[in-house]
């Protein structure tokens, strides 16, 4: 707080009270072509504007951060149409999330299951030079591509376990082919819960027409247009990328692919386990009526 307190303490009220609302501004909004806004840009503008006579950027920081404003900083979100069929597709979701051990139980099994398209592989130009006492790993800034791999998972909600295929196209006709195999690995459990997003390769006519022949043993759950984030396998993707994919580099396609069938078993021995789902469908109605006001 000292160096709040040094920024507040210079400053009038009403000049610190307008840089803030200058920050909350778009700048767009007084005839700026800029995107967002720095400190160095505020400190220029609320000069040019009269807000202050003078002020130095590292002073705009100091207030904006008294004030919990953080203009260096975005997020984005997905905004789902929250209807009555949102609320029906997100509540058969959060009902298998809330009830996976239950179902167990029952031998019954919840899937979720997601894709990551065209993964790039990379091969650095030189090799890294790894982490050394008073220096970190480095890594050459150029790289030559070998094009890209589909990798697919499916995460059984009740354990954390996962099951990897590598797809030679992101189709229905290639997530057919893996659909079989995946279902034999359950093939003792009494029903199968399998949840996915609206993807074209699980809405398809040609994946529909398949599953009829699975069905009612197989019920298949589609998570809600723009709420793929129900879907537990998309947390599952950003575990298994962080600890197999970032900073990894392959010479061919083929090395990738190896890779990361070696990967996912060794994903399962060290590092799955069930994911900590608190959100319930109670939450959920509450958020969409909140969302709705």
């Amino acid at each position: 707080m000292p160096h709040a307190l040094a920024g507040r303490g210079r400053f009038p009220p009403s000049e610190r009270v307008g840089i803030e609302q200058l920050a909350c501004c778009a700048p767009a909004g007084i005839g700026l072509e800029m995107t967002h806004w720095s400190t160095r840009s505020l400190a220029q503008v609320a000069i040019e504007r009269g807000i202050v006579p003078r002020i130095a950027h590292s002073t705009v920081s100091l207030i904006l951060r008294a004030a919990s404003l953080q203009p260096h900083r975005s997020r984005y979100w997905k905004t789902p149409t929250l209807n009555a069929e949102f609320r029906e597709r997100a509540a058969r979701i959060l009902w298998l999330y809330e009830r996976a051990d239950w179902l167990r139980e029952r031998d019954e099994v919840v899937l979720a299951l997601d894709e990551k398209p065209n993964i790039q592989v990379l091969e650095r130009r030189a090799p890294t030079r790894l982490m050394r006492p008073g220096l970190i790993e480095r890594r050459e800034f150029e790289y030559v591509r070998h094009g890209t791999v589909n990798w697919l998972v499916v995460l059984v909600v009740g354990s954390g376990q996962m099951r990897g295929w590598d797809l030679a196209a992101n189709d229905s006709q290639h997530l057919c082919r893996v659909l079989p195999g995946l279902f034999r690995q359950h093939r003792r459990a009494r029903r199968i819960h399998l949840i996915w997003d609206g993807g074209p390769s699980h809405i398809s006519a040609e994946t529909r027409e398949f599953l009829r022949a699975y069905q009612p043993r197989v019920r298949v759950l589609v998570t809600p247009a723009h709420a793929s984030w129900l879907n537990q396998a998309e947390l599952l993707l950003r575990s298994f990328a962080a600890h197999y994919l970032e900073r990894g580099e392959w010479a061919s396609k083929e090395q990738m692919v190896d890779h990361l069938h070696a990967s996912w078993p060794e994903y399962n021995r060290l590092l799955a386990h069930p994911f900590s789902w608190s959100w319930t469908r109670r939450d959920m109605h509450q958020w969409v009526e909140r969302q709705n006001q």
